[in-house]
């Protein structure tokens, strides 16, 4: 199964505090993730919750069309971004006459689900050879046959510092 997404646009929240909760649930486990946010006190938690199940229920429904059984607990929050949408700009009056502009943000919510890889080294080593630069790391004491290994430079003698 490939990644699955979801947004929301211009949430009336600003993105300052969305991120504060998305930075909590990147790259946890959905499960984990939905329970994190559910007994999260923030205003914005209720909004990302959204978005959350939102793309859970899109990956449910792409597995459903591509005759692909969908093991949800396998998922986790792959990419979790919060972008500035558009400004709300209204007036407040002031002191003497003068109006004072207010900017009410709003804020543009994306993730990205994938299923989590089971083993320790897979997608590390793929595609890895030794003409590929994947084999050991050359040294100087390795250097190819024909050259000399190169000398290492002497070490700078320190300067007296100046002081009193």
């Amino acid at each position: 199964m490939t990644d699955v997404r979801a947004f929301q646009r211009t949430t009336r929240q600003s993105p300052y505090k969305m991120r504060l909760v998305i930075d909590q649930i990147r790259g946890k486990d959905v499960n984990e993730a939905l329970a994190l946010l559910r007994f999260s006190k923030k205003h914005a938690a209720r909004q990302i919750e959204k978005v959350l199940n939102s793309a859970v229920a899109n990956a449910e429904y792409k597995g459903r069309e591509a005759n692909e059984p969908v093991d949800v607990d396998t998922l986790y929050v792959k990419h979790a971004v919060i972008n500035e949408g558009p400004k709300l700009k209204r007036f407040m009056p002031a002191a003497m006459g003068r109006a004072t502009p207010i900017q009410k943000r709003t804020s543009h919510v994306e993730i990205v689900l994938g299923p989590r890889v089971s083993g320790r080294t897979a997608g590390r080593t793929a595609g890895r050879t030794a003409a590929a630069g994947g084999g050991r790391p050359r040294t100087r004491a390795t250097a190819p046959a024909g050259r000399p290994a190169a000398k290492a430079s002497p070490a700078r003698p320190s300067t007296p510092k100046r002081g009193k």
